[in-house]
């Protein structure tokens, strides 16, 4: 198998040093002055609190690892003194309306949000795979589609809202499921019925442009890519490295059962996921109940393949067995706020 390209995108928080609530970043991404030394890209987003870091399109975890550290870092060094750039889903609280960026495309986002907008300082990891012709696209998007819950329950890192415990290990998925056309797409038998349906969403007004779609899972309107956009963003670059091997080797694993989870199965198996992370117990392709760290071993055998034609496996199994131990961002971020409040949780954002 040959090492098929892919990109990540990481979404990060610029947040006061002291209460992590948001801050405008205004003015930071100029200073970048165009892409990273190392390589990548640094960007507003869609809030001026939120910047975005997206690597080149590379071959393997130590090219992207070299890249998201390296603007990580570059973001850390232009962050004010009062501040701490933040790689989670979802801030500790937020104080006030957030500032949309300059842009008519984020024009149109908040036009159709309304005061949804309020409440959106939410950050992901998404993760681009590589796959030529619009059909073999439709065919990866069905295979990733089954898999949502196990990937967002091992991404889970949000797990605040307005100062406390939100009681959900991925508040921003909760977030991201007020939004038109979120969460799990449904399995589209072909190209034809996926961009069809894309653009009766765009003509009815559901969307401001074909590229806007919140699915969690969506094929790229820019490249020859299957976009993952299940997870939160993680805590540590090995975190978001994980995530994404396991989601390349989905995509590129072309004899994994054709498995389509009914839409209300996946549905209720996402919610789980969200709100009780790795302690999930989810809905099996068959209909049956198992708990999330089954399912995940469950993905691994049909995966295992493509992991060790990709060179992956080794470093796949250190850090679940890492996640197994430390727990999830989530867990991580409810231990270090529980044992010295914001100050240490600070502590954690800055520990990547």
């Amino acid at each position: 198998m040959d090492a098929t390209r892919f990109g990540i995108e990481e979404e990060f928080l610029l947040l006061d040093a002291s209460a992590l609530v948001p801050l405008s970043g205004s003015g930071i991404v100029e200073r970048v002055k165009g892409p990273a030394p190392g390589g990548g890209m640094i960007t507003s987003e869609y809030l001026t609190c939120q910047f975005e870091c997206a690597t080149d399109p590379v071959r393997t975890l130590a090219e992207a690892g070299e890249q998201l550290g390296g603007m990580r870092r570059m973001l850390a060094s232009l962050a004010p003194e009062n501040a701490i750039v933040a790689a989670t889903g979802a801030p500790l609280a937020q104080w006030g309306a957030p500032l949309i960026s300059a842009s008519k495309h984020y024009d149109d986002v908040q036009s159709l949000l309304g005061q949804l907008t309020r409440q959106h300082a939410v950050n992901g990891l998404h993760v681009h795979v590589e796959v030529f012709g619009d059909e073999e696209r439709v065919r990866a998007l069905r295979r990733v589609r089954a898999w949502l819950p196990v990937l967002l329950a091992l991404s889970a890192n949000s797990p605040f809202t307005y100062g406390v415990a939100s009681g959900l290990a991925s508040w921003r998925s909760v977030l991201i499921r007020r939004l038109p056309v979120s969460w799990a797409p449904p399995a589209f038998c072909d190209a034809d019925e996926y961009h069809r349906t894309v653009e009766q969403l765009v003509t009815v007004g559901l969307l401001p442009s074909r590229g806007s779609t919140s699915w969690a899972v969506r094929l790229s309107e820019r490249f020859d890519t299957v976009e993952v956009r299940v997870a939160d963003a993680q805590l540590r670059v090995d975190d978001a490295l994980l995530l994404t091997s396991l989601m390349r080797a989905i995509v590129v694993s072309v004899d994994l059962p054709d498995a389509a989870p009914p839409a209300a199965e996946l549905d209720a198996a996402l919610w789980l996921a969200a709100r009780h992370g790795m302690d999930a117990r989810l809905f099996t392709p068959d209909g049956e109940i198992e708990d999330a760290w089954t399912a995940t071993e469950r993905m691994l055998e049909g995966i295992r393949d493509a992991l060790d034609q990709l060179g992956d496996a080794a470093f796949v199994d250190e850090h679940l067995g890492r996640i197994r131990s430390e727990g999830t961002g989530s867990e991580r971020q409810l231990r270090a706020y529980e044992s010295g409040g914001a100050q240490a949780l600070g502590d954690l954002y800055r520990d990547w």
